[in-house]
């Protein structure tokens, strides 16, 4: 066991928590997580109202009679927002992360309902902005994570000190973006962090709702296969590929705003991740996918983090003074 503010605030056994990944956090990836000991997350962006219910209710029931614990990780820029947050709320859900929009919004609300109440971020300003609002701790989350990223392209080893020194005691950071590794995990927590959010790893777990296929294909990643794309709309990580080069073709040759959400299209990150179209479809992932050479259950994933951490932060001992 390793006891931060974020194992306290969560109630739960390891300072970890399994990011919440459109068409990738399904119920069962979340249960699996929680009972590992970590926070596990269900990813509500890809998510219908009902869907997420169901969700909601399959994790409740997995969880049943365990210590384990869940939330829901929420896109604030959602269409349908108030329901979901209606849902969450009326469910009992008691950790919800935000992000892509202002904390302010719904962290009061939430808190009333007896949710705790996390913000992701990708810079000290929005981080500050997040304290301010009252979030109950904050996820700096640097530009080698998968999925949506920052538009300031500040790396992992950069902004989580920077957000630690801007944030001060008041809240504690959460560190995320090329993290999936024990040494990286230790890594995080040398930088000021009292955990760590993890992705593109529990991507690749027998419990991921993906498709089996990009599974594979994050397994097959190597250095330098993910590239940032669409700095122009909402910038995201994605694997190389035809539509990949498709989008990066299109920048080049000075797209406006239009022209990249029609190439973009309605359900292309579906069409990728879930239904498992590698050459067409959208594949989101995180630079640590290079790193990932297995796909384990998510209970293997926890203990291989906490086991390398360990042993990592004990070898670092023998070189005190």
């Amino acid at each position: 066991m390793m006891q931060t503010r974020i194992t306290k605030l969560f109630n739960i056994q390891y300072p970890i928590v399994q990011a919440g990944m459109i068409w990738t956090s399904g119920w069962k990836l979340a249960a699996a997580a929680a009972k590992a000991g970590a926070l596990g997350l269900i990813g509500a962006g890809s998510m219908h109202p009902d869907n997420l219910r169901h969700h909601i209710q399959s994790a409740k029931q997995a969880l049943a009679g365990t210590k384990g614990v869940f939330g829901v990780n929420v896109p604030l820029l959602y269409p349908q927002i108030s329901e979901i947050m209606g849902i969450i709320m009326d469910e009992g859900v008691r950790v919800v992360f935000t992000s892509a929009g202002s904390p302010a919004a719904w962290t009061k609300p939430l808190q009333a309902a007896g949710c705790k109440v996390v913000h992701v971020t990708a810079s000290t300003k929005f981080a500050c902005k997040a304290r301010d609002a009252g979030c109950d701790a904050v996820v700096a989350e640097g530009f080698e994570a998968g999925g949506h990223n920052g538009r300031e392209e500040t790396t992992t080893l950069v902004l989580i000190p920077l957000v630690v020194e801007a944030v001060g005691e008041d809240i504690p950071v959460i560190a995320a973006g090329g993290i999936g590794t024990g040494s990286q995990m230790a890594a995080a927590l040398a930088l000021g962090a009292e955990g760590v959010q993890v992705g593109s790893r529990f991507a690749a777990t027998q419990e991921a709702s993906c498709h089996p296929a990009f599974k594979t294909r994050i397994v097959a990643a190597q250095e330098g296969d993910t590239v940032l794309a669409l700095k122009k709309t909402v910038p995201v990580r994605l694997l190389r590929n035809e539509f990949q080069q498709a989008v990066l073709a299109a920048e080049a040759r000075g797209a406006n705003n239009e022209e990249l959400n029609t190439l973009l299209g309605k359900g292309r990150a579906k069409r990728g991740m879930f239904e498992g179209d590698l050459i067409e479809g959208e594949l989101e992932i995180g630079q640590v996918a290079a790193a990932i050479h297995d796909i384990p259950t998510a209970d293997t994933v926890v203990h291989r983090l906490m086991t390398d951490c360990q042993a990592t932060l004990m070898r670092l001992v023998k070189w005190t003074v």
